[in-house]
């Protein structure tokens, strides 16, 4: 009999000493009847050697749950990463190694091991598989019988959608890679899902914390000052976490349906691009709502797997599309006598002038030619004015140049990688976890706030949870709609997937959590 079921053996003995003691009285921190759950937490430091960050290190973090009703074990991996492979640090086998020696050593099914990455763009440790599954034989030696909490926070200072509808229909993103379009292009911006799903694990024998998992959509990309390694702002938000719940508590970050959603005011050039106080806002938030929680008697854990066979993007008649457009684009651009040098300063002179009659000199030269019947300076205001809306005009293309020669690209890419796949499908590993009254979907791509907020709003539950960028990597998968602006957004051209894949996800993910 294993160490923590042995502590459950004498646990309820205990408990039926003191009902017989005190009849009708309920002691707190003993454990109820239906309370079958043992759970296990650990964290290791995995920041690449060389490039530590002394703010916000990275960490993978694993979380083992057992039901001694079921028989059922899962084991909840975060890593502090970009990606489950593919792109970053992290590489294949990665993940099937990890899957496979946790099935040898401890028995854990491979479809009962969740491995979400935050999305932070930090660099691992090279032997991040190791410290991973070290991380899990902690967790798993470390289990010992807990109640469950399940509930919800909100958060809505912390990000922003970076989609942009612009007034003639179209979409553009919110990137580094390229400028924004004119704000008077601009019409409206997509929606963000402020809601945090929050799990609680705590001991029977006490109460205290044992772990903490906090569900959340946005992309971790704000960096720190100075730039450097960082596992921004869910690294920020879990440290806090903790560092309040004390008693060795783990806090476990769950990345949601982020793909097209940035930190609020990603852009801003006039400040340092600190992820630290939207982490900060991130944690009181959570903490917020999961003092709000109470232990759920009698919670139960259910496991359900899915490999689904998607569809391949074809992107070739889009590309010939773009390439057309790119060619018209560059056409349109006109002579001008004007170069940086000279632009700018006269740029800034006609927005800063006292009038829009005088720009040039004093309102009296103006004032003065009048008297002479001559319209020299005026003439020239002409000039310069013509000059500055064709130089201003040049620009706007060349950022409209940008920003479809950089997303054909990836378009061009994932075409390539398609035709030479020698498959037109692609498999995608579907998970569903419940914990009590706690549901979660996964999905291994960078899914969009609409996938979520759709499937919450038609999930059976009401504590259901979606998220993305578990158990592998699929690059972004735009919905539907979204996918016919291909070659506008990033998550709409770094894609593999055709459309079709949406319909065939929402109704496998319907499917599982109506069987969880």
């Amino acid at each position: 009999m294993t160490s923590f079921w042995m502590f459950r053996f004498v646990g309820r003995i205990a408990w039926f000493l003191v009902v017989v003691v005190a009849i009708g009285t309920e002691v707190e921190g003993q454990e109820k009847p239906g309370d079958t759950l043992a759970a296990g937490a650990a964290r290791i430091d995995i920041t690449r050697a060389g490039v530590e960050s002394k703010r916000s290190p990275l960490f993978v973090k694993a979380l083992a749950i057992s039901d001694e009703s079921s028989g059922k074990d899962v084991m909840v991996i975060t890593v502090d990463a970009v990606a489950i492979a593919e792109i970053g640090s992290i590489r294949d086998p990665y993940l099937a190694n990890v899957k496979r020696r946790l099935q040898e050593e401890f028995g854990i099914d491979p479809g009962a091991v969740l491995v979400n990455a935050s999305h932070c763009h930090g660099i691992v440790c090279e032997d991040i598989e190791d410290r991973t599954v070290e991380a899990a034989r902690r967790a798993w030696e470390g289990r010992i019988p807990v109640r469950v909490s399940a509930g919800t926070g909100r958060e809505d200072r912390i990000s922003e959608n970076r989609r942009l509808i612009l007034k003639d229909g179209s979409v553009a993103d919110v990137r580094h890679a390229y400028a924004l379009p004119a704000d008077d292009r601009i019409a409206d911006v997509g929606p963000i899902d402020p809601e945090i799903g929050i799990l609680r694990l705590d001991r029977v024998e006490d109460g205290k914390p044992v772990a903490l998992i906090y569900q959340f959509a946005c992309h971790p990309i704000q960096g720190v000052p100075g730039g450097g390694n960082t596992s921004d702002l869910s690294g920020f938000a879990s440290q806090v976490i903790e560092d309040q719940l004390g008693h060795g508590a783990i806090a476990l970050f769950l990345q949601g349906c982020g793909g097209d959603i940035n930190p609020a005011n990603y852009k801003v050039v006039d400040q340092p691009r600190d992820a630290e106080p939207l982490g900060n806002r991130l944690a009181l938030s959570t903490l917020a709502g999961a003092r709000t929680l109470s232990p759920q008697p009698g919670a139960s854990l259910g496991v359900v797997g899915r490999t689904l066979k998607l569809p391949r993007a074809d992107h070739s008649r889009r590309i010939e599309e773009m390439k057309r457009e790119i060619d018209t684009l560059v056409e349109t651009l006109k002579g001008t006598s004007l170069d940086l040098d000279t632009f700018l300063p006269l740029y800034v002179k006609y927005h800063l002038s006292r009038t829009e009659e005088s720009p040039s000199n004093y309102r009296q030269r103006y004032l003065q030619d009048e008297e002479l019947g001559i319209d020299d300076w005026k003439h020239l205001d002409e000039v310069n004015r013509k000059n500055l809306d064709a130089y201003v005009a040049n620009i706007r293309i060349m950022e409209e140049l940008t920003r479809k020669q950089i997303n054909l690209a990836l378009l061009e890419k994932h075409q390539a990688r398609n035709e030479a796949a020698g498959s037109r499908t692609v498999e995608a590993e579907v998970m569903g976890l419940r914990l009590g009254d706690f549901r979660l979907v996964t999905f291994p791509a960078e899914l969009t706030v609409p996938i979520g907020l759709g499937l919450k709003a038609r999930s059976p539950h009401e504590l259901t949870f979606v998220s993305g960028y578990t158990n592998g990597y699929l690059y972004y998968a735009p919905t539907a709609a979204q996918w016919k602006n291909s070659g506008g957004a990033q998550e709409d051209s770094d894609c593999l997937l055709a459309p079709e894949w949406q319909s065939i996800f929402e109704e496998a993910a319907l499917e599982i959590l109506r069987d969880l």
